[in-house]
């Protein structure tokens, strides 16, 4: 089993959604989750970057973006297979190129999820 840590943006409609979702799946409890907004959580690198990009740090390696996703997947039963699949190159670089493209448009997404919310 991976020892893995997965840094969120707690003040993010989205993130918080998500990483919901993701706790629910973690029946096994084999992820710990940090929430970067709040201010008194240990940050490895600069809380900005941490912030702009999801990163999760899996046997001791901080990763970033897709493959930061793919070692969550990996620590999740019923995502494994995408997170084992995510170890090809290709697949790996199709995942940072949609994340890239997803990175653009979440500004957006942050701002509807917040109206419905409210």
């Amino acid at each position: 089993m991976a020892d893995l840590t997965v840094w969120f943006d707690g003040a993010c409609p989205l993130c918080r959604r998500e990483i919901a979702f993701m706790r629910r799946l973690d029946r096994r409890r084999a992820i710990t989750f940090v929430d970067v907004a709040d201010g008194e959580a240990a940050c490895p690198i600069d809380r900005g970057e941490l912030l702009a990009r999801f990163h999760a740090a899996e046997n001791g390696d901080l990763l970033s973006g897709a493959a930061a996703f793919a070692a969550m997947w990996r620590a999740i039963p019923s995502l494994r297979p995408l997170g084992l699949a995510a170890r090809n190159p290709l697949v790996l670089r199709w995942l940072e190129r949609s994340y890239l493209l997803f990175l653009k448009g979440r500004p957006r997404v942050q701002r509807l999820l917040s109206r419905i919310g409210r």
